[in-house]
C-alpha cells in the first residue's frame, strides 16, 4: 500500500510518495523560493525572433521566460494573423472580408505578437540551467479529477482507463458540461465516479479561469496573477486514491489544512489523514533521509548484484546496466534477462524519484535472442505506462542494444534541487591529477624567476601533497631551476593552499 508522508519545517516542506516502504516520488517546498510552474503571468513581449520562431517574454524574473510557436494555442494564432489580412474591396469600393492568404507553410511568429505588448501567458518549465522559463498559452487548470484546458476544445481520457465503455460514459458527461470552445483532459481518478462528482471539480476549474481572465485585464506588467495550490495539497490531490492507505504529517496545523481540503474535494478520505507523534523525525523513522541520499548517488544498486549507473549531462541522460556479481543458476542468456528486466522496473523508478526528464539513453546489456529483447521492450514500456504519470516515448532496442526514450520535463531534477556544482571541479566531475597540478606550478614557477636577480634565494609554498610528488619524484626539476637561475630553492609544504596555487619568497 502506499502512503503519503508530509514533513513540514518552518523553512521547509517535504513530502514524499512511498509504496511498500520503498520512496517513488519526493517533492520539496522552501518558504523563501516560490515555485514558477503553473503560474500564470500578465508578461511584456521583449523581443522576438523569427528565424528560431521564439518570442521572449518578461514575467519579472531573473531570466525572461521564452515563449515558442508550438505552444501558442490555434485560436489565438488564428485570431492575430486574420486581424493582419488585408481586405478585398468590392465594385463600391466598401471593404469586404480579409482576403484569403496562401499558406508559406508555418505560421510566423511575428505576425502573431508584437514587442512591447501584454499577453496571458503559463510557466510550462521552470527554469533550467541558464534557460529562462518555457511559456506557454496552451493553458490548463488542474482539479481532482480533470484538467481544465480554457482554449484547447478537444477532450482526452488518461490510457490508463482502458475500459471502452467506461471511457465514453466519462467522455459523455465532460462534453456535456463544458463550455463552448474549452476542452479537458479525464484524469485516472476520475474512472467510476459519479456524474455529480465531475461536473463539481469541472465547475471549480472553470470558474477559476474566470478569475484568471478578471485579473489579467486589470494586473499590472510582470505580475503574477494565479498560482497553483499549496505543495502538500498538490501532492493529496494527485495522488490520493483507493491505493494511498494513509497521509501521514507531522504538524497539526498541516493535519488540520489537509483535513479540510480532503474533506471539500474527497470526504470518503478524510479518515486517512493521520498525525505523526513519534519522538524521532517522521522521515528518519520510515526511513526516507537514507533514500533520499542513495537517489543522488550515481550508482543504484539491484537486488540480484547487477547495477544501474546513471550519468546526467545538460543534453542528456545515461543509464548503464551491470551485472555485477550476479551469474544466475541456469544459462548466460536467462541471466540477463533477469538482470535486464529487474534494470527496467528500477529504472523506471529511478527516473520518477529523480526527475528525470528530455533525452534518455539506456544501454541495457546485450542479449542474443531477438525473442528475449522484444520480451524487454514490452516490459519496460508497460512499466513506464502503468507506474508514471509522465508521458514518455520509448524506441524499440537499437542494433548497438540501446533503448531511446523521451520523458515529460516537470521541474527541476532532484540533483538541481538539492545540488551545487562541486568549487573544485566546476561541475565536471573530474580535477587534474597531482602530477598534472605539479607540472603547471613548476611551469608558473619557472616563468616567474626569470626576472629574478641571479645569485638570490627563494622559498616556495605548495600544496602538500605537489610536495610529496615533487620531493619524492621531480626532485631534479627543482635542482634544474636553481642551476638555470643560480639561486637555492627552499620548498615548503602550505596546507592552507590549494593544488594549483603557490607562493614565492625572495629574500
Amino acid at each position: 500500500m502506499k502512503k503519503i508522508l508530509i514533513n513540514s519545517n518552518p523553512w521547509q516542506t517535504r513530502i514524499a510518495i512511498t509504496k511498500d516502504g520503498l520512496l517513488l516520488n519526493i517533492y520539496y517546498a522552501a518558504s523563501a523560493q516560490k515555485t514558477l510552474e503553473r503560474a500564470y503571468f500578465r508578461g511584456i513581449v521583449s523581443k522576438i525572433l523569427p528565424g528560431i520562431q521564439t518570442a521572449f517574454v518578461d514575467i519579472g524574473q531573473e531570466r525572461a521566460g521564452f515563449l515558442h510557436i508550438s505552444e501558442i494555442d490555434r485560436e489565438l494564432a488564428i485570431e492575430r494573423i486574420s486581424k493582419q489580412a488585408p481586405l478585398d474591396d468590392d465594385e463600391d469600393g466598401e471593404a469586404k472580408k480579409p482576403a484569403p492568404r496562401r499558406s508559406s507553410g508555418r505560421p510566423d511568429i511575428s505576425k502573431i505578437l508584437k514587442e512591447g505588448e501584454s499577453v496571458l501567458v503559463q510557466v510550462s518549465k521552470e527554469p533550467v540551467y541558464e534557460k529562462g522559463a518555457k511559456l506557454s498559452t496552451c493553458f490548463t487548470l488542474p482539479g481532482r479529477f480533470i484538467v481544465l484546458m480554457p482554449n484547447i476544445p478537444r477532450i482526452g481520457v488518461s490510457k490508463k482507463i482502458e475500459d471502452r465503455d467506461e471511457r465514453m460514459r466519462l467522455k459523455s458527461i465532460v462534453r456535456g458540461h463544458l463550455p463552448e470552445g474549452m476542452g479537458a483532459i479525464i484524469r485516472t481518478t476520475s474512472q467510476d465516479r459519479g456524474e455529480q462528482e465531475l461536473v463539481k471539480d469541472l465547475t471549480v476549474l472553470v470558474g477559476m479561469w474566470q478569475s484568471i481572465q478578471e485579473k489579467f485585464a486589470q494586473a499590472e506588467p510582470q505580475a503574477k496573477i494565479h498560482e497553483d495550490i499549496d505543495l502538500s495539497l498538490q501532492a493529496v490531490r494527485d495522488h490520493l486514491d483507493d491505493d494511498v492507505e494513509e497521509v501521514i504529517t507531522d504538524t497539526k496545523k498541516s493535519q488540520s489544512e489537509l483535513y479540510r481540503f480532503v474533506k471539500n474535494i474527497a470526504p470518503e478520505y478524510a479518515s486517512k489523514i493521520k498525525l505523526y507523534e513519534g519522538p524521532c523525525d517522521l522521515f528518519q523513522f520510515y526511513g526516507i533521509e537514507k533514500q533520499i541520499e542513495m537517489a543522488l548517488d550515481k550508482k543504484v544498486s539491484l537486488k540480484s548484484g547487477g547495477s544501474l549507473i546513471i550519468e546526467t549531462t545538460e543534453a542528456m541522460t545515461v543509464v548503464d546496466v551491470n551485472t555485477g556479481r550476479f551469474t544466475g543458476k541456469s544459462n548466460m542468456e536467462d541471466t540477463i534477462l533477469k538482470t535486464n528486466m529487474e534494470a527496467a522496473e528500477e529504472v523506471a523508478r529511478q527516473l520518477r524519484l529523480r526527475n528525470i526528464g528530455g533525452l534518455i539513453v539506456i544501454d541495457f546489456i546485450d542479449m542474443a535472442l531477438g525473442s528475449n529483447r522484444q520480451k524487454l521492450f514490452k516490459f519496460f514500456e508497460k512499466t513506464l505506462r502503468e507506474q508514471d504519470k509522465f508521458q514518455s516515448v520509448v524506441l524499440k532496442i537499437s542494433e548497438f542494444g540501446l533503448v531511446q526514450m523521451t520523458r515529460k520535463r516537470s521541474g527541476k531534477t532532484l540533483q538541481q534541487q538539492l545540488m551545487q556544482n562541486c568549487s573544485t571541479c566546476t561541475g565536471t566531475g573530474v580535477i587534474k591529477s597531482v602530477p598534472t597540478e605539479s607540472y603547471d606550478v613548476l611551469g608558473k614557477i619557472r616563468d616567474e624567476l626569470e626576472p629574478a636577480t641571479h645569485g638570490s634565494a627563494v622559498t616556495l609554498h605548495v600544496h602538500p601533497q605537489v610536495f610529496e610528488f615533487l620531493t619524492s619524484t621531480q626532485y631534479n626539476a627543482i635542482l634544474d631551476l636553481e642551476r638555470k637561475f643560480s639561486i637555492k630553492i627552499t620548498l615548503l609544504s602550505d596546507k592552507r593552499l590549494e593544488v594549483d596555487s603557490y607562493k614565492i619568497e625572495k629574500t
